[in-house]
C-alpha cells in the first residue's frame, strides 16, 4: 500500500499516472523502446511533447502569442535566467520577499543588476514578521517603469500564499509559480512570465516549465536580445526544441496535465484544494495543542504549517505519523515544525488519516 506523502517537492504523483508510467516504461506503444530512448526530435515524442504544450494552454486558456518552454535547472535556475533576459543597464527590477526562494532570487538578480549597472528595488518585504505573511498587494512600492516585477505566489518553507492575480499596471508581471501552480484558475492577462519546477504539481523533478508572452521577448532592450548564452536566451527555446530536453520528465509531466483535465481541471484542482486545506485548518483552530505559523489571512492551501507544544512532542508526532503510513511532514530543517504539503495529487483520505492522528495523538498526548 503506497504512503500518504506529505513531501513538500519533490512531492507524491497521482497513482493512476504511475500505473499508467508502470505499463509504458519498457516499451512506449508503437514505439518497441522506452520513449526517452529514442531522438526527441522523433514523431513519437514530439507528440508527446506537443501534446503537453496544448494541455497547458487549454487548461490555462493561453493564447498564440504565449511561449510553453520546458527547461532545465529548476525554478532555482529562473533566479538567474529571468533577469539575465529581462533586466537592462540602467533599469531597475522590482522584487516582492516573501520568503527563502524569494531571497534567494533577489541574490541571482543582484548579480546580474551589478554587472549591468541596473537597479534592483525590494518593493515590499515580510522579513520582519519572519516571512508569516505576504505583504498586502496594495502596498507594494513599484518603482515606476520598472522592467518587471517580481514576486513568489507561494511560500513551501512558511506556509504562505497569494490567492489573488496581481494587477500592476504596464509593469510586466514575473511569477515563481512553482508551488502551487495548476491548483487553481488564472487570469493569465496579469502576466507577463509564469515559471514554475515541476515536482510541486506538474510532475517529476527534472524540468521548469516556463510560460512567457511574446510581446516581452520584443520589447526587451536591444542590447538583451543579442549576445547572451544561447542556452540561457529565452528566445533561442521559443522556435523547434533547441537541445536536447529532459525527455522522461516531460513525458510524465504530459501524463500528468492529462490527468488534471480528466479530474474537471482547474476549478476542480481549486476545489479540492480548499476542501483539504479547509478541513486541516479547522483542525489545527479547534484547540491550543496545535498552532499554525502563518497569519491566517495569507494561508497556504499547499504548505500547512504548524507547531505542537515542544519539539519532544513534534518528534513523537512524525514518528507516530510513519507508522500510521505517513510520512514527509517534518518541516523544513531551518524552521522545524510539522508542514503538510497538500498538492494537488494529495487524495482527500490522506488529510482525514492526518486530521484522526492529530486528534488521537492529543487525547493521549494533551
Amino acid at each position: 500500500m503506497r504512503a500518504y506523502n506529505f513531501s513538500a517537492g519533490p512531492a507524491s504523483l497521482p497513482e493512476e499516472v504511475l500505473l499508467e508510467l508502470r505499463d509504458e516504461l519498457p516499451t512506449y506503444p508503437g514505439l518497441g523502446a522506452a520513449l526517452f530512448e529514442v531522438s526527441h526530435r522523433s514523431k513519437p515524442y514530439a507528440a508527446v511533447h506537443d501534446s503537453a504544450v496544448d494541455a497547458l494552454r487549454r487548461l490555462l486558456g493561453l493564447e498564440e502569442d504565449w511561449h510553453v518552454l520546458f527547461l532545465t535547472g529548476g525554478a532555482s535556475m529562473q533566479f538567474y535566467q529571468v533577469p539575465l533576459n529581462l533586466l537592462g543597464s540602467g533599469q531597475t527590477a522590482a522584487y516582492v520577499n516573501t520568503g527563502v526562494w524569494a531571497t534567494k532570487a533577489i541574490a541571482e538578480a543582484q548579480k546580474v543588476a551589478s554587472v549591468r549597472g541596473a537597479e534592483l528595488r525590494v518593493a515590499a518585504s515580510s522579513e520582519s514578521t519572519g516571512f508569516d505573511r505576504i505583504p498586502d498587494p496594495a502596498l507594494w512600492d513599484m518603482p515606476r517603469g520598472a522592467a518587471y516585477l517580481h514576486f513568489t505566489s507561494n511560500n513551501t518553507i512558511y506556509g504562505t500564499e497569494l490567492l489573488d492575480d496581481v494587477h500592476a499596471g504596464s509593469i510586466p508581471v514575473v511569477c515563481d509559480a512553482s508551488s502551487d501552480f495548476l491548483s487553481r484558475p488564472l487570469d493569465t492577462t496579469c502576466y507577463s512570465m509564469l515559471y514554475a519546477g515541476a515536482q510541486k504539481n506538474l510532475g517529476p523533478a527534472g524540468v521548469a516549465l516556463v510560460l512567457l508572452r511574446d510581446d516581452l521577448l520584443r520589447n526587451r532592450p536591444a542590447s538583451l536580445q543579442t549576445g547572451l548564452p544561447a542556452m540561457l536566451d529565452y528566445a533561442s527555446h521559443t522556435g523547434a526544441l533547441y537541445n536536447t530536453p529532459p525527455a522522461l520528465s516531460v513525458y510524465l509531466t504530459e501524463k500528468v496535465l492529462r490527468w488534471i483535465e480528466r479530474q474537471g481541471g482547474l476549478a476542480e484542482m481549486d476545489r479540492r484544494a480548499a476542501a483539504r486545506a479547509g478541513l486541516l485548518y479547522e483542525r489545527i483552530d479547534r484547540t491550543d495543542f496545535y498552532r499554525g505559523t502563518a497569519a491566517p489571512a495569507w494561508r497556504s492551501r499547499m504548505n500547512v504549517t504548524f507547531r505542537l507544544p515542544s519539539e519532544e512532542l513534534e518528534a513523537a508526532f512524525l514518528k507516530e505519523s510513519e507508522r500510521r503510513g505517513m510520512i514527509g511532514l517534518k518541516g523544513y530543517r531551518t524552521v522545524g515544525g510539522i508542514r503538510a504539503s497538500l498538492y494537488n495529487a494529495m487524495p482527500q483520505e490522506g488529510v482525514e488519516a492526518l486530521v484522526a492522528l492529530m486528534d488521537d495523538f492529543e487525547a493521549r498526548m494533551g
